[in-house]
């Protein structure tokens, strides 16, 4: 695969298409499954709480995973991401209801580099918090 996306094409500012991942104590225990991490505040919600959380909390590096859907899914190859980081400012709070939580991203191109490479920042938001900061991701585009 190749990205998608064009350097000529793009120009600071240029907005990715936002996206909302839900997020469900069963998605939760999926995630803890593939990743090894079964910690007990992403499944115990009176262990969350006994350790000062509200509830239940997202993986963080499972928010990570979703805020960087918006950017591959824009390029077109998983594989055109060759730089990211983020730091973590909040947890995603997964309460045990019909709902759960909502990771909510958007993202722009900030910078054009040399290499037909931008930098994109992006922002994640769950229940009116930024739960993600200095969340930025440099793209090889075609």
């Amino acid at each position: 695969m190749a990205a998608q996306i064009q350097y000529a094409d793009v120009e600071v500012g240029t907005e990715l298409p936002a996206a909302s991942f839900p997020v469900t104590r069963a998605t939760l225990v999926q995630y803890a499954g593939a990743s090894g991490d079964f910690n007990p505040i992403h499944w115990n919600e009176k262990f969350a709480k006994e350790v000062g959380l509200p509830d239940v909390i997202a993986h963080g590096m499972f928010t990570m995973a979703e805020a960087i859907r918006v950017v591959t899914d824009w390029v077109g190859d998983p594989g055109a991401v060759v730089e990211y980081g983020v730091r973590f400012t909040r947890p995603v709070v997964v309460p045990n209801d019909d709902r759960g939580g909502l990771i909510e991203v958007t993202a722009k191109v900030a910078a054009k580099l040399d290499d037909n490479r931008v930098r994109v920042d992006l922002t994640a938001m769950s229940a009116g918090q930024k739960v993600l900061g200095m969340s930025r991701a440099v793209v090889e585009l075609a």
